[in-house]
């Protein structure tokens, strides 16, 4: 019976045993937390605060906007640019080429052209010395002769650019050194320039060919000096020099 007993009260006092320490641990949590909300001030729940009421805003006007300030006007040309002092530069001396057979001379500039040599025929002294005057002060080689043969004789010498030559001389007018002139193969293409003082010889020579101007004493000196230029040059370009 009474191990009955025991079976009994420790069948039921076991869980007791451990239901009341857990009751008691619970009780005083509940009994904290009661403890704790009644220290700790309610805080009743107010309704949300109305939002301020905005004022309109003023309506908007062209007069409300102030005026841009103006814009600076742009440049309409771009300045130039300054200029950049530069050092002026040696010249390189030429360097002489050099082949098998040893250096080789370079070539130099071209040598000026010869003067234009010009022969003057007249018998008189004095238009002898103003043509050569004339033309020796313009760059011309000048040489005189006094009459035809003299001319003739000279032209066998060596070639000219221009003869000038009057045509009344004594021994061999004018008229017959033209012919001579023009009817030989070394002087036929010479040009000639004419002078005389006589109207009626001027109209004759007019007829003849070859002749690269006609001028009546006392000729122009300018007139002379230009027709002179022309046709000297005009001889250079047609010897190809």
């Amino acid at each position: 019976m009474f191990a009955g007993f025991q079976d009994i009260l420790t069948t039921y006092m076991v869980p007791f045993a451990i239901a009341v320490p857990i009751a008691v641990v619970l009780f005083l949590l509940v009994t904290r937390r009661d403890r704790d909300d009644v220290r700790r001030p309610r805080v009743p729940n107010l309704p949300p605060a109305p939002a301020p009421a905005r004022a309109p805003a003023p309506p908007m006007s062209v007069a409300s906007f102030a005026p841009l300030p103006p814009r600076a006007p742009m440049p309409s040309a771009v300045p130039a640019p300054r200029p950049v002092a530069m050092a002026p530069v040696a010249p390189i001396a030429p360097v002489a080429p050099i082949e098998a057979g040893g250096p080789v001379a370079t070539a130099g500039p071209a040598p000026p052209p010869p003067p234009i040599s010009l022969l003057v025929a007249d018998d008189s002294a004095v238009a002898r010395a103003k043509l050569r005057k004339l033309f020796e002060s313009a760059g011309y080689q000048v040489e005189v002769a006094a009459d035809g043969e003299e001319a003739l004789e000279l032209l066998t010498r060596k070639p000219y650019s221009v003869l000038i030559t009057d045509l009344e001389m004594p021994k061999m007018d004018g008229f017959q050194v033209i012919a001579a002139v023009l009817g030989s193969l070394e002087t036929e293409d010479l040009p000639i320039i004419a002078i005389t003082g006589h109207e009626e010889l001027s109209a004759r020579v007019h007829d003849m060919q070859g002749l690269y101007g006609i001028f009546k004493k006392p000729w122009n000196d300018r007139e002379l000096l230009r027709r002179v230029a022309a046709v000297s040059t005009l001889r250079r370009q047609a010897a190809g020099g």
